[in-house]
């Protein structure tokens, strides 16, 4: 047996155990701290309403205009593949093009009617 041969089955399984501990810790410590800073507000005699996130965005609409420019960016990927033979380079390239457009639309609508709301 090769090297190869063993690393890669290895890794196939420690990888993800390793990806999903490390998201496991990020998320702990985060929560960890923002305790800490609300804590720290507390005690500083401020008001608890500061800790209410103001959320006007849609994330339906985030998400469907990101979902649609990840379709288009798959068939972007698909004809430069089939006219360029670019293989899978055309589809990740698309994929991070179109994907970041539809959130670029999508931040645009959101700033354009805060503007409407706050006039």
């Amino acid at each position: 047996m090769s090297e190869n041969e063993i690393i890669i089955p290895i890794l196939g399984i420690l990888l993800p155990i390793i990806i999903t501990l490390g998201a496991f810790v990020m998320i702990a410590y985060l929560r960890k701290y923002e305790n800490i800073e609300r804590m720290a507000i507390i005690e500083k005699g401020l008001a608890p309403d500061l800790f209410q996130k103001e959320r006007s965005t849609s994330p339906a609409l985030r998400w469907s205009l990101l979902l649609v420019g990840v379709g288009f960016g798959f068939l972007m990927g698909y004809w430069l593949d089939s006219a360029f033979e670019m293989e899978e380079v055309a589809y990740f390239s698309m994929l991070f093009i179109f994907g970041g457009a539809g959130l670029g639309v999508s931040y645009l609508i959101e700033e354009k009617k805060n503007q409407r709301q706050a006039s």
